[in-house]
C-alpha cells in the first residue's frame, strides 16, 4: 500500500479544522516554542562557539610575547627561515634589510645602510644572507676591525690575481662591492663547482686550520649569530 497525498492540505482549503486537528496543532506550535527556548539557552550557555568576528587565542598570545610589539622587534621584521636546513647556505634569504641595517648600526660599522645591497644579492645568488652577516662579523667584526678596514671586503678574500689588492686582499670601492664578491665566490665556487653547500663543509676551506684559523670556533659563532637573528634579537 502506497503513500496517499493529503487531498486537502492543512491552511489551503476552507474546511474548518477538527477537534483532533486543533489538538495536533497546538501540540506542534509548543514543541516549536520549546526548541526556541532551547536554543536561546544554548546561545546564552556557550556564546564563545556562536559569535562570528576574530577571536583571541591564549597560547598565541603568549607566543608572540611582549617583545613583538616593541619598536625593535617590529622594525627589524625577519623573513620567514626554515629552521630545518641543517647549515645550507643555499636559498631566499631569511633576514629583512631593516634587521640587517639594525644590527649594522649596533655595531657601529662602516657598512651601515647596506642592509638592502646585502638584501638584494642574497635573493640574486639565491645565498642566504643571515651566513653573509654572520661571515662579516667573524671575519672583521662588520669591517671594524683588521684589513677590512681598507679593503671594504666583507669576506677578507685573497687576492688571487684580482684586479685591486691591499697587502694581500681584494679590495673594493664600495662595501656592496665587497659583499656582491663574497656572494659570487660562495655561490659560483663553493657551491657550483665544489658543491659545498653547509657552513659545515665551507668553513674548514674557508678559513683552514693550515692559514691559522679555527675552523669549529669559527663554525661555533656563525652557527650561535644566526640562532639569535633566526630569534628576531638584534644582537651584533
Amino acid at each position: 500500500m502506497g503513500l496517499v497525498r493529503h487531498p486537502n492540505p492543512p491552511g489551503r482549503g476552507s474546511r474548518p479544522l477538527s477537534p483532533e486537528e486543533k489538538h495536533r496543532a497546538t501540540q506542534w506550535y509548543l514543541w516549536m516554542v520549546f526548541l526556541g527556548l532551547l536554543a536561546c539557552l544554548g546561545l546564552t550557555a556557550f556564546p564563545a562557539c556562536c559569535t562570528t568576528g576574530p577571536q583571541v587565542i591564549p597560547w598565541i598570545v603568549e607566543q608572540i610575547g611582549p617583545d613583538a610589539s616593541s619598536p625593535a622587534q617590529a622594525q627589524a621584521a625577519l623573513v620567514s627561515h626554515d629552521h630545518s636546513t641543517n647549515g645550507t647556505v643555499t636559498g631566499s634569504p631569511s633576514l629583512s634589510p631593516a634587521f640587517l641595517n639594525q644590527v649594522l648600526r649596533q655595531a657601529h660599522s662602516p657598512a651601515q645602510g647596506s642592509g638592502q645591497a646585502l638584501y638584494d644579492l642574497s635573493q640574486h645568488y639565491q645565498i642566504d644572507d643571515a651566513y653573509a652577516l654572520a661571515f662579516f662579523k667573524v671575519e672583521s667584526q662588520y669591517g671594524t676591525t683588521g684589513i677590512a678596514r681598507a679593503t671594504r671586503s666583507l669576506g677578507n678574500i685573497r687576492c688571487s690575481g684580482y684586479a685591486h689588492c691591499f697587502d694581500g686582499y681584494r679590495a673594493y670601492s664600495s662595501w656592496e662591492q665587497g659583499a656582491q664578491a663574497w656572494y659570487q665566490l660562495i655561490r659560483n665556487l663553493y657551491v657550483n663547482t665544489w658543491h659545498l653547500t653547509t657552513i659545515a663543509q665551507i668553513i674548514p676551506v674557508y678559513a683552514p686550520a693550515s692559514d691559522g684559523n679555527n675552523p669549529a670556533a669559527y663554525l661555533a659563532l656563525v652557527e650561535q649569530m644566526t640562532g639569535r637573528w633566526w630569534k628576531g634579537e638584534v644582537q651584533a
